[in-house]
């Protein structure tokens, strides 16, 4: 029975990988029908972001009271709700409604998830669910695709979701029991006592290594989502090729995090945790020097897959590192604060990149990115000490 709960948290890893490469693929086709400028898909990514944060830091609690499962199934429920919302809107503030429940459901699931993994199940198991999560980030596109390509308009790109969505949700409540069973798996890890005291905000940021491990997350989901969302504006703008390529296109990055992470499974039982964020930010550095390079558009769509490649092994393994550098009994509380850490850095990041395309130039795309990269590189060197000298 643990082998099939396993396989629905893999369903629910897809689930949460679908909806988070549509409008990044889809904005080239949005914007002009609502009338506001490409810039305005950072408003909402904002906004989808901002709800995932609060979700986030409720995380410890709402999970200690509800458990994993209804969590679960409770959120994936709201975000089938707001991608429905998303395709029946005909107007930008309608976006902007239907983003709230989008990034509230999007927060918890995605910190009970991570947690009850990285408590019960080895680190490959962590890689190769997140690989399942990028399965679905590089099918978003191509039903996207599909229904641009055969006339029907993003509206029903995101309305299939919605249903897969839905899908989803009834097969995650019909498995509620099965969350309620022991795990007696010699991979388990002592979890805190359900129903405990969930530690505040204050007494998580006050753990050694914990804000320089919030910034690695801030820097992490700043370079995947800004990565995801301008990549295929990047290519239009930048490279000149169409918008209904693009929007394929788009897909490579979330390929390369895909295919990276099915062989970093294989990977993590030679390498550790610290080695594979190591090895993921040298291939980042790669792709980003391939953007760089003056070349075909060839070279920038390489530099698409080499990034989400990199990507591929940095959140799975930080993820799974967190019981053992912050304590099991901490770990779903630390988690919740990186979860929020991240979305902030989504928040931010995406629409200030949006801003300086818009007013300096989309060309300043690889960068950005670089940037982020280095930020992220000594963060998580530091993390690795702080923790060092607790331990």
């Amino acid at each position: 029975m643990i082998q099939l709960l396993l396989a629905i948290i893999y369903l629910a890893f897809i689930s949460l990988g679908l909806p988070d490469s549509l409008l990044g693929s889809a904005w080239p086709s949005m914007y002009g029908s609502f009338g506001v400028p490409v810039s305005y898909a950072g408003i909402i990514s904002m906004i989808i972001a901002a709800g995932t944060i609060v979700s986030s830091l409720q995380s410890d609690r709402l999970t200690r009271k509800l458990g994993a499962g209804k969590v679960t199934a409770i959120s994936v429920g709201m975000t089938a709700f707001a991608l429905f919302g998303f395709s029946v809107s005909s107007a930008f503030w309608m976006l902007c409604l239907w983003a709230i429940p989008y990034g509230l459901g999007a927060g918890s699931v995605d910190a009970a998830l991570n947690n009850f993994v990285a408590l019960h199940f080895k680190s490959r198991h962590m890689s190769w669910l997140h690989c399942m999560w990028g399965v679905g980030a590089s099918v978003g596109p191509y039903i996207m695709s599909f229904a641009l390509t055969n006339g029907q308009g993003w509206n029903m790109g995101y309305r299939y979701i919605a249903i897969l969505q839905v899908v989803l949700t009834a097969i995650l409540v019909f498995s509620l029991p099965l969350w309620k069973m022991k795990t007696d798996s010699p991979e388990s890890q002592p979890a805190s006592a359900a129903g405990g005291k969930a530690l505040s905000l204050r007494e998580v940021i006050r753990i050694p290594g914990a804000k320089e491990v919030m910034l690695t997350f801030f820097c992490y989901c700043a370079i995947e989502q800004t990565t995801g969302l301008w990549g295929s504006s990047y290519l239009v703008l930048h490279e000149g090729v169409t918008e209904t390529e693009a929007s394929s296109l788009a897909s490579l990055f979330y390929i390369g995090i895909t295919a990276g992470r099915a062989v970093g499974g294989f990977l993590t039982m030679a390498l550790n945790d610290t080695k594979m964020v190591r090895l993921g930010e040298v291939l980042i550095l790669s792709g980003i020097i391939m953007i760089l390079l003056p070349l075909p558009s060839l070279s920038v769509e390489i530099g698409l897959i080499l990034v989400g490649l990199g990507c591929a092994p940095i959140y799975p393994s930080i993820i799974h590192a967190t019981p053992s550098r912050f304590g099991a009994d901490r770990s779903q509380a630390v988690i919740g604060i990186q979860m929020a850490s991240a979305y902030v850095g989504t928040c931010l990041m995406p629409p200030l990149f949006g801003w300086i395309a818009q007013h300096v130039g989309i060309s300043l795309f690889p960068l950005y990115l670089l940037l982020l990269l280095l930020l992220m590189f000594f963060m998580h060197e530091k993390t690795i000490l702080k923790t060092r000298k607790e331990g």
